[in-house]
């Protein structure tokens, strides 16, 4: 929130398993951010695993960075 207030962009990267937490905090918040959601869990995940995650999200998370606001 403090980089999206000055006009630098962000997007949080968070596991499925938190949907409903980011909604009723972002809602609370008033804030809209950009977020990436990922497979949950991650803390079992091999490294392979865990590198799929990363690649798979990473054109996402770029695109989402630099979409005009």
């Amino acid at each position: 929130m403090n980089f999206d207030s000055r006009g630098i962009p962000g997007v949080s990267v968070v596991t499925t398993g938190f949907t409903d937490a980011v909604e009723t905090q972002s809602k609370a918040l008033g804030f809209d951010p950009a977020i990436l959601y990922v497979p949950h869990p991650i803390q079992n995940r091999t490294a392979d695993e865990l590198k799929k995650i990363a690649d798979d999200a990473a054109e996402k998370a770029l695109s989402m960075l630099t979409a005009p606001q």
